[in-house]
């Protein structure tokens, strides 16, 4: 029997818990291909995934599972009634949830996105889940040229995209960040300003850099008392796109909000967004026109998924996050 590694999650709790073990070689079956995996994605959710805390279903797994829903590399094998002229191909591909965190991995053909020359495997992962989040939530939010947007997190995996597209709009962005390096890599991106949302007094900077009118768009990734600090520099009839509750909870808008004619944006929001898959394709495409640039981060190997997770959970990293199991 041939086998590969592969981190796995035999219980539930900090990151020590990804253990690497020799694991059986996926086989694949009908409609489905075996990737030899180049690049793994690594995001939040996985990281409250492996520690328990998902908040729904699909993130409570039953255990033991192989954490890591998007990956990059070559198809090596395909499964019966799928078209030969995928072997050999560059790929990058969602897996359904999990399975990531290995050396192969198996996909419904279905999920399967050839990776345009001259794009690196790396690249493309990195915009795999995060390009297509941040281009689905600024053709929600349809920015106007002249427009100021917020970004938080401005030089993450979703925000430094959000900061690009949204300049590439016409919009005026000011981006927020914990970090002076994370700050000068949103300014690099496009954002107009930068702001330390650590900050007591962060929301004054951000009315002031607005001549005092407040931002029309806020892109809240954070949640928390940081999402709901940018609901108040949101003028009246504002929106907010809330996708993401990296400090443990959802931004919901109060009542004072809603009577401000404050609103929330999301993938839902007209005109209809396209498909994940597409908007992932759409995507690299971009990318490999020259026209979005992930930035990715920091890389650790496959027998580092733990270290992954805990810089992750340290808000230590920037950009994108990956795993390199080959």
């Amino acid at each position: 029997m041939q086998t590969m590694r592969a981190a796995v999650l035999h219980e539930f709790g900090p990151p020590e818990a990804l253990v690497l073990e020799e694991r059986p070689d996926p086989v694949p079956g009908e409609g489905q291909a075996l990737v030899q995996v180049e690049t793994s994605g690594v995001t939040f959710v996985e990281t409250q995934v492996r520690a328990g805390n998902g908040t729904i279903p699909a993130h409570r797994p039953p255990l033991p599972v192989v954490l890591g829903n998007g990956v990059g590399g070559m198809v090596v094998t395909v499964g019966e009634n799928v078209d030969p002229s995928w072997l050999g191909a560059r790929v990058v591909t969602a897996l359904g949830g999990n399975g990531g965190y290995a050396e192969l991995a198996v996909a419904d053909v279905t999920e399967l996105i050839r990776v345009p020359e001259p794009l690196g495997i790396a690249e493309a992962t990195a915009l795999l889940s995060d390009g297509r989040t941040a281009l689905g939530l600024v053709r929600a939010a349809q920015p106007q040229p002249g427009e100021w947007a917020l970004v938080e997190a401005a030089a993450g995996g979703v925000g430094g995209l959000l900061v690009q597209l949204l300049h590439d709009a016409g919009a005026r962005v000011i981006g927020a960040a914990g970090s002076s390096a994370k700050r000068e890599k949103a300014v690099a991106l496009g954002a107009e300003a930068a702001l330390d949302y650590t900050a007591a007094d962060w929301t004054r900077h951000v009315l002031d850099s607005t001549g005092g009118a407040g931002v029309d768009l806020a892109f809240d990734g954070i949640g928390g008392r940081i999402g709901q600090q940018a609901v108040t520099v949101l003028r009246d009839d504002g929106r907010i796109a809330t996708y993401g509750m990296a400090a443990g909870t959802l931004t919901e808008l109060d009542e004072t909000a809603h009577e401000r004619g404050i609103h929330t944006i999301g993938f839902g929001t007209p005109p209809a967004p396209e498909t994940p898959y597409q908007l992932a394709t759409d995507a690299i495409d971009l990318a490999a026109q020259g026209r979005l640039h992930p930035t990715i981060g920091q890389t650790f190997p496959l027998d580092d998924a733990a270290d992954a997770h805990a810089a992750i959970e340290a808000r230590a990293t920037t950009g994108k996050t990956l795993l390199l199991p080959g």
